[in-house]
């Protein structure tokens, strides 16, 4: 397995893993533009989308926004999942959300479906729903001290 950030390039092939799983499914796939797509890639300046490829094919993918303080997305097709590929790409949005000064993301999910006890199995906070009946988590992160600050306290 491959992790990378994903550029325009991989839009078809996230696409394609997008409309393929079993759950949190798309009641209108024509929602999903090319736009929305854009906005989500590093170059956008406001989020980031990470994909992990297996034999150059993309099989799941996730996407961190930064004035949204959410994870937009995250999906694994469904021959791959079980493997930790949702984990990782969890983590790397997660990390980089962290590292861009937001100290609580944000994502919702569908209520009762294996997304929803995989979001509480990794520590998210399970919190109401939203307007559009999906369970909204919550992950909350300390900020973190600048070192050349702590040590100039302890001085």
């Amino acid at each position: 397995m491959r992790y990378r950030i994903a550029n325009e390039s991989d839009i078809p092939g996230m696409t394609v893993v997008r409309l393929a799983v079993q759950e949190n499914r798309l009641s209108d796939p024509a929602w999903l533009t090319q736009t929305m797509w854009l906005d989500a890639l590093e170059q956008s300046g406001k989020a980031c989308t990470w994909v992990c490829e297996s034999e150059g094919r993309i099989v799941g993918f996730s996407s961190g926004r930064i004035d949204e303080q959410d994870i937009w997305a995250l999906f694994v097709s469904p021959d791959f999942e079980g493997q930790g590929i949702g984990t990782r790409l969890l983590d790397l949005a997660t990390e980089w959300l962290v590292g861009k000064g937001v100290h609580t993301v944000e994502l919702s999910t569908s209520n009762q479906t294996r997304a929803d006890g995989f979001y509480q199995y990794k520590g998210w906070q399970r919190g109401e729903l939203n307007a559009k009946g999906e369970v909204v988590f919550r992950l909350h992160s300390e900020p973190q001290a600048n070192p050349l600050e702590t040590d100039l306290r302890k001085s």
